[in-house]
């Protein structure tokens, strides 16, 4: 490893030095940011912070907690510490160990804390960032100051000469920036704070089994694992609810939950707090369980073992969710049916849905339980329709052949309007039945696992669909959501607000 520069101390170092200037009459002025690209506005910007006393320390935001989109930091912590640190009016660096820094303003005292011009307005995080740190630092007795000068944006500077995306999609995103600004798409996103939203689908519970593959079996021709440990996280249903808590202050979930493995406390605390469940039990069966076993080294997927009953529910459980449904499909603007194919939604319950929604969203997944049976065609009524590409061709038969081809049989089987399909790295392609097709690219530069993604892309989509917003401003959303789910394992995030804007934010600036 190679050596640090000397200026570049951890926090405890860092606390140590401070107290010695201090202790000398030194006068200690901080500053704390991401700093991912520094520019001359950047420079200005520490040059008269330094005027507010004698000593400048810098703080930055770990790579872990970037909040820019899934695309920065563009430079690793290390080097951004390296180069903030190579600057003659910087004395020290140091480089924060939490999202923000109010731990990090009690640890070193500063007498005075410093932030950009820019934070004297409002920032989209400002709750739950900014304001934070200016009252820890007032609590510390620290003064507060704001420099001003000319602003350059990191982020625009990257977006333009060190960009991570391939040209097509660089060029999408200039046509895109010249029709709507970020606060364009975040006033969008904010408009649909109140209505109010149905969420129908199987829940499952999403076990990841991670192991170290040690090798293969002496007596039989499998491969050989060693036990980590588990995590779960609330999958199927579960997960779009919680997406849409970010966006819409009243979402309701109605799902089935097994009479055996149960893990009701599991579901309930995995819920956001403004989700109202209701829990139709799915009598002789269990939860709904799909539990993935992860090389924790490649973070490869090496089996797949769903724990279910793998049948319609029984006629008392089935009238039970239809009197469900009847008594609370009139009170939401919009209905959105996460399909899975596990036996929840009978044809009865699937006319009850069509007949009494106000504005019908529907998902159909293809997956290796249902084989086959989960058509979108047992829908003959949607008001918007999102499909993944193979469960497109899934339900035309039709393994070859151009998609936009395909996406007119589509539409003569159901009576539906709208309709988005995810192409995976290829972004998702939009379709109203004037004929017009749009394709959206995907933002994407890191996956680690993509289960749970078209969760997000339905969730958000369908929100905006049911606003009649355009189709490339609900295609980018819905892309941008879909990306950020890449990068974790699973659902253990759920999409959110603010993570959101930054992201959109960053790549349209």
């Amino acid at each position: 490893m190679e050596a640090r520069p000397g200026n570049i101390l951890n926090l405890e170092e860092l606390a140590e030095e401070i107290s010695r200037l201090k202790s000398e009459g030194k006068r200690v002025v901080m500053c704390h940011g991401v700093f991912d690209l520094v520019h001359i506005g950047h420079i200005r910007h520490f040059e008269q912070a330094r005027s507010f006393g004698d000593i400048l320390v810098v703080t930055l935001t770990p790579d872990r907690f970037v909040n820019k989109g899934i695309h920065r930091p563009a430079f690793p912590e290390t080097l951004r510490a390296e180069a903030v640190g190579a600057l003659g009016v910087v004395d020290y660096v140091g480089i924060n160990r939490w999202p923000s820094a109010e731990e990090t303003i009690r640890i070193l005292k500063p007498d005075t804390f410093c932030k950009g011009g820019e934070y004297r307005q409002r920032q989209v995080d400002a709750d739950s960032n900014l304001l934070p740190e200016i009252q820890v630092a007032e609590e510390i007795g620290a003064t507060i100051e704001y420099t001003d000068d000319v602003v350059f944006s990191s982020s625009k500077l990257l977006n333009q000469h060190f960009s991570s995306f391939p040209p097509e999609t660089d060029e999408w995103l200039e046509s895109f920036r010249s029709r709507y600004s970020s606060d364009d798409v975040i006033n969008r996103l904010e408009d649909l704070r109140s209505k109010k939203v149905l969420v129908v689908g199987e829940a499952i519970i999403d076990e990841y089994v991670l192991c170290n593959s040690i090798g293969k079996s002496t007596k039989d021709p499998i491969l050989a694992s060693q036990y980590i440990t588990t995590e779960a996280f609330a999958g199927g249903s579960l997960a779009i609810a919680n997406h849409l808590t970010g966006f819409c202050d009243s979402v309701g979930l109605i799902t089935s939950l097994g009479e055996t493995e149960r893990r009701e406390d599991f579901v309930r605390q995995s819920l956001l707090s403004n989700i109202s469940p209701t829990f139709i039990t799915n009598h002789g069966a269990p939860t709904i369980h799909k539990r993935r076993f992860v090389d924790q080294y490649s973070q490869n997927k090496l089996f797949e073992l769903y724990v279910m009953e793998d049948r319609q529910l029984q006629e008392g459980d089935e009238a039970q969710l239809i009197d469900v449904l009847q008594t609370n499909l009139p009170e939401y603007d919009v209905v959105i049916v996460a399909g899975y194919g596990h036996g929840l939604l009978s044809p009865s319950a699937i006319k009850c849905l069509c007949k009494n929604s106000k504005f019908l969203a529907v998902n159909t997944q293809s997956n290796a339980g249902n084989r086959g049976f989960n058509s979108i065609s047992r829908y003959p009524l949607a008001d918007y329709v999102c499909l993944a590409d193979h469960e497109i061709r899934m339900e035309t038969r039709m393994r070859e052949g151009d998609i936009e081809d395909l996406f007119g049989e589509v539409a003569k089987r159901i009576a539906c309007d709208r309709f988005t399909v995810t192409l995976g790295k290829r972004g998702s392609l939009h379709y109203q039945t004037d004929g017009e097709f749009l394709d959206v690219p995907a933002f994407a530069t890191q996956v680690r696992d993509r289960v749970g993604a078209g969760d997000a892309v339905l969730a958000l989509t369908s929100l905006l669909a049911s606003d009649d917003a355009p189709w490339d401003l609900t295609g980018f959303v819905g892309n941008v959501a879909g990306a950020q789910m890449v990068t974790e394992l699973g659902n253990r995030v759920p999409v959110s607000k603010i993570p959101l804007a930054k992201h959109i934010i960053s790549i349209l600036k």
